[in-house]
């Protein structure tokens, strides 16, 4: 596995659908591997879907009690003995703490793995380096992360997102939507510079397309105002003009827009409607409260106003949309009141990536198991700080 920077060069001039194929031929070359896999996770992080068509592979394996998913949630190597002394080795396959998927390896019998997992791991992160990239120019990475068919509204929403997860040594960020093959108003958005990590939750009115295109006429009019170098105030302002002028008032857009200073923990934000946050902090799970202003459309020329407060080194900040906090139990509890504190408490040894799928699982038994009225949207932020 000395020759990465050969395969990385390799996969830099392959065509986009063929990724697969040139890291399968790269490593039977080099250590004589029988089979390999890519499987990327589904938009509902269920299960772990084949790439492309392999003799004798299940078309999908789930997340949960695989030996896959066992790599792609520990996010590490995980090492399967066969017969006859010979590995299966399940690697993950993640950019920058965004979880892609699972390249799997069949190595001959006889063959140690150990010496060959940091090769492995390095060609993983290669490989998915170009699999982003290469997503630009095919289909084929998006659709096999479908277990089932996207709805318009759901394929709108997808295609905005950053991505589900982001990691940096001040923070470590994860987000998660439910349903997640039928959403149509949440959404998020993140950009890390220098210095800054801005984040946006958002949550438009109303249902299907109408809900998706308010969202994407929102999320990117404060895309456009945050490039254009305006503060975060300035970001809300310019969005509530677009989307007034566009709806005149008939449709607006809940929004809490974040401005993490990474040196210093310091936060500015603006709140302009529905989606809360909550901080653990140590065994406390406290609100973070801010003065309501209003959502993004309601009015014409609506003036914001930035509030402050700082993060501290182990603060776990969770973000919730009204889908999440609203959402009732059969005895008519909403599961903001106290469940929503006590699962948030219960996931305080869950690294960062899962934390928005347990809430979501908690949710649902809160709910009684029966299908949520809306959206449901949960990002995870752990703040680690400067160091």
């Amino acid at each position: 596995m000395d020759e990465i920077a050969d395969v990385e060069q390799a996969l830099r001039r392959a065509a986009p659908h063929q990724l697969t194929r040139v890291v399968e031929d790269a490593l039977r070359e080099r250590c004589g591997a029988l089979r390999v896999e890519l499987r990327l996770a589904d938009y509902g992080l269920r299960t772990l879907q084949l790439v492309e068509r392999v003799p004798g592979a299940d078309p999908s394996v789930p997340i949960e009690g695989s030996p896959q998913g066992r790599a792609f949630g520990a996010q590490e190597p995980y090492v399967v003995r066969g017969p006859a002394a010979a590995d299966l080795v399940h690697l993950p396959v993640t950019v920058r703490g965004d979880r892609l998927g699972v390249l799997s390896v069949d190595l001959p019998p006889g063959t140690d793995p150990r010496p060959l997992l940091p090769g492995l791991l390095q060609l993983c992160e290669a490989l998915g380096h170009e699999i982003l990239v290469a997503e630009r120019d095919t289909d084929l990475y998006v659709l096999a992360r479908r277990a089932t068919r996207l709805t318009l509204a759901a394929e709108m929403q997808w295609q905005l997102l950053p991505g589900r997860s982001c990691a940096r040594p001040e923070f470590a960020l994860a987000a998660h939507l439910e349903p997640a093959y039928a959403i149509f108003g949440d959404n998020y958005d993140w950009s890390v510079s220098e210095g800054r990590l801005t984040l946006t939750v958002t949550n438009g009115m109303g249902e299907g397309i109408e809900a998706a295109l308010l969202t994407n006429l929102a999320i990117n009019a404060l895309r456009n105002a945050r490039r254009a170098g305006l503060g975060l105030a300035d970001q809300a302002a310019l969005a509530d003009q677009a989307v007034y002028a566009h709806y005149r008032g008939e449709a607006f857009v809940a929004v809490l827009l974040l401005c993490f200073d990474l040196a210093t923990g310091e936060v500015e934000a603006v709140d302009a409607g529905s989606p809360r946050l909550w901080r653990l902090r140590g065994q406390s799970v406290d609100p973070v409260l801010f003065e309501a202003q209003l959502p993004l459309g309601m009015f014409e020329e609506t003036a914001y106003v930035p509030q402050r407060f700082v993060v501290r080194p182990g603060d776990r900040l969770l973000f919730g949309s009204d889908g999440v906090y609203d959402a009732v139990s059969p005895a008519g509890e909403s599961y903001g009141h106290r469940a929503l504190a006590r699962a948030l408490r219960g996931t305080r040894l869950l690294p960062t990536t899962q934390v928005p799928q347990a809430m979501l699982r908690e949710l649902a038994v809160h709910h009684g198991g029966s299908p949520l009225d809306d959206d449901a949207l949960v990002i995870c932020l752990d703040w680690h700080g400067a160091g």
